[in-house]
């Protein structure tokens, strides 16, 4: 069952991460006939973010129809938008549809995998038990670590502080005095969620986004049947959905101009709720629209505008006991502090725990900036993939879209494996991976990400924008399609010694391709 242990088994692929992208590369991999394989999860069941994400109000801002997976068709959602409950189930589904069951490792998180150079293979190393493989693919996704803020005398708070991502359901916050910190894409659904219940709500704004309305409706009955019967109209639908947000990325990467219209419309939606000349100044960005996410809510405007919120317009800079400090002075006496903060995309700690072929980990070598070939290879890490990885993100579209094309490549690359025989593995060549890496920055250089004034969490640490695709899905897609042997140094275990009587080699023997 799920959840046996694993110690010192080898197996031919270990995916870690059971969210769309872990169980996305579980289905690919029954496809093609390889049924060697773990996924290991550090959690008790499937889902990812959409496990872990369960504050109030907490939905996808991407239509249900794009939102899932091409193989796997949805007839059943119940709303244009789905909630995280209908998206978990959804998950579930499909682990049982496509029986990834046997496959699962639960409470298995990993704690440092290194490349065994001589043996070519992945010893890891996890909670339930070790393990060695001849592949990983790593979708760890980056949603999965929150980011709190170091706030000074946060530790000696007197009430209740959590993430949006680790929501305590214990907790009751009806009658209380809440802060929340950060105005995000879930700061702006838990707000208009918890308002009406709790007894003052002040909302920490270090930057206003911009929001536009968000068109959920229920899906009627004669859809769902109709979806059913004939699922051709799904298809459509779906398409219809995709060839939409496919037109629109020319605005986001290549003439930011053209999205002043939108701004308009965005301005137009916010004075519909907010008749406050001081409160619509606050929640008016000085940023292009599209720079940081476009956020959907019809209700967020609305909870901001009753009498039981306050609006800071700066961020959260000390605790006080129970008093809350803004970086402006602004204080609240508070019961408890929601933050909802984002998560660490740029920086991710899996990549702390990847030791790869010259024993230096993965976040060593991305400490200048993460770079993978075609978002999926880091050189020195071999038979090493992620998926969405460095520059994969989408600013206005699925990213299923992105994730069902990193499995054409990853099936691609197993299949390489399978041709070349025997004992290898591929090494993304840093010339391959400094070329893809130049080209994308050069193209991100025209992008609203990079030109529209703001800072956001697609930047890294050093300004450079490691996080979002400056182009279409069918982009992406065509150049994913298949793996490059050029772009990959050939790795060969060392033999035994030969009829001439040489030494076996001390090293992998690299072929060129």
């Amino acid at each position: 069952m799920a959840e046996h242990e694993h110690t010192d088994r080898h197996v031919r692929v270990a995916v870690i991460g059971s969210g769309f992208g872990g169980l996305g590369a579980a289905v690919r991999l029954r496809r093609e006939g390889i049924t060697d394989f773990v996924v290991l999860e550090r959690a008790g069941s499937v889902g990812g973010t959409w496990r872990d994400n369960s504050y109030p109000g907490c939905a996808c801002d991407v239509p249900s129809h794009l939102y899932s997976f091409s193989f796997a068709p949805n007839p059943d959602w119940p709303r244009t938008f789905s909630g995280q409950e209908h998206i978990r189930a959804y998950l579930e589904h499909v682990t049982d549809v496509f029986g990834l069951r046997p496959h699962l490792r639960f409470h298995s998180e990993v704690t440092r995998m290194t490349w065994h150079t001589e043996k070519l293979r992945w010893d890891i190393e996890t909670t339930g038990g070790n393990l060695s493989a001849d592949v990983v693919v790593s979708a760890t996704g980056p949603l999965s670590e929150p980011k709190v803020p170091d706030i000074p005398g946060l530790d000696s708070f007197p009430g209740k502080v959590f993430h949006s991502a680790r929501w305590d359901h214990d907790h009751d916050l009806a009658g209380k005095r809440v802060a929340v910190v950060g105005t995000g894409a879930s700061a702006i659904q838990i707000v208009p969620s918890i308002q009406p219940e709790v007894a003052r709500l002040t909302l920490f704004q270090r930057t206003p986004p911009w929001v536009m309305p968000r068109a959920d409706r229920a899906i009627s009955g004669v859809e769902r049947r109709l979806h059913r019967a004939l699922p051709l109209t799904a298809q459509l639908r779906r398409g219809l959905l995709w060839s939409i947000r496919e037109l629109q990325v020319q605005a986001f990467t290549r003439h930011p101009g053209e999205l002043g219209f939108v701004e308009r419309l965005a301005k137009l939606n916010m004075a519909r709720a907010i008749k406050d000349p001081d409160l619509r100044a606050k929640l008016t960005p000085d940023y292009r629209i599209g720079c940081k996410r476009i956020l959907l809510s019809s209700t967020y405007y609305p909870a901001l505008a009753q009498d039981n919120v306050d609006v800071v317009a700066s961020g959260l800079s000390e605790v006080r006991g129970s008093t809350v400090a803004a970086a402006d002075g602004t204080e609240a006496e508070v019961d408890a502090i929601v933050f909802g903060t984002g998560f660490h995309v740029t920086d991710m700690p899996i990549a702390e725990r990847v030791v790869g072929a010259d024993g230096r980990t993965l976040a060593e070598s991305w400490k200048d900036g993460m770079a993978a070939l075609r978002g999926a290879s880091a050189a020195g890490f071999p038979n090493w993939m992620t998926i969405i990885g460095p520059n994969t993100g989408l600013g206005n579209s699925s990213m299923i879209l992105m994730i069902e094309s990193q499995l054409n490549y990853l099936a691609d690359y197993l299949r390489q494996l399978h041709v070349l025989g025997g004992r290898a593995a591929l090494d993304a060549r840093p010339s391959a991976v400094n070329a893809w890496n130049r080209k994308v920055q050069e193209r991100m250089k025209h992008t609203v990400w990079n030109t529209g004034g703001c800072t956001s969490w697609y930047l890294d640490a050093n300004g450079r924008n490691t996080t979002a695709w400056p182009g279409t899905t069918t982009e992406f897609r065509q150049a994913t399609r298949r793996v490059d042997l050029a772009e990959y140094q050939i790795l060969r275990e060392p033999g035994p010694k030969g009829a001439a009587g040489r030494a076996p080699a001390r090293r992998p023997v690299e072929v060129d391709a």
